[in-house]
């Protein structure tokens, strides 16, 4: 039960992240992905951020943008790329660190734990940077246009929750068999 209960903390974790940066312009989901988030293949051929640039693409040609407005979704982009890969970079040096420290005989806990503070406030950091950047875009659209991004976002909500229960389902199914597995005499 608590291994449902701690992968549930960390799916309704990840999803309450990628929401709320959804709410405030599709591209702050972008610079938000978790940093844990890693090994479920998201960057790959095909994966979440093929998925969501083609997202991004799509909408940005529903659009219609004036010349101002231009510029504010390239300033927002380029934010947004610019701020992931300064995440990505700042999670491999902690990963570095961490490789390091693990080669002395006794753990010094107190500096790994620094370490990970500081480059989740630098991170933190990031990601308002790129949520001001979309915000400032979204402010700057008109009510036709913002009614085209929220029905973008309903709609990416829906396939996020979608994907959700598609998980719980299949977390339920394969732990429950093995549950029941063992409980048999």
């Amino acid at each position: 039960m608590s291994n449902m209960s701690t992968m549930s903390k960390k799916t309704s974790r990840v999803l309450a992240i990628a929401a709320a940066s959804l709410a405030i312009g599709v591209g702050a989901a972008y610079a938000a992905q978790p940093s844990g988030a890693g090994g479920m293949g998201h960057d790959g051929p095909g994966g979440w951020h093929n998925h969501f640039m083609q997202e991004i693409n799509k909408l940005h040609g529903q659009l219609n943008l004036n010349a101002d407005q231009e510029k504010l979704w390239q300033t927002a982009l380029d934010t947004m790329k610019q701020n992931r890969e300064a995440m990505r970079a700042n999670r491999k040096q902690m990963h570095d660190q961490f490789k390091s420290m693990e080669q002395q005989p006794i753990l010094d806990l107190n500096a790994m734990h620094a370490a990970h503070q500081k480059i989740e406030q630098q991170d933190a950091q990031l990601r308002e940077q790129t949520s001001t950047a979309w915000l400032n875009f979204y402010n700057s659209l008109n009510d036709q246009q913002k009614t085209t991004v929220s029905t973008a976002l309903k709609q990416h909500f829906a396939k996020m929750e979608q994907r959700h229960e598609k998980m719980r389902e299949h977390w339920q199914h394969r732990h429950g068999d093995a549950a029941a597995s063992a409980a048999k005499p």
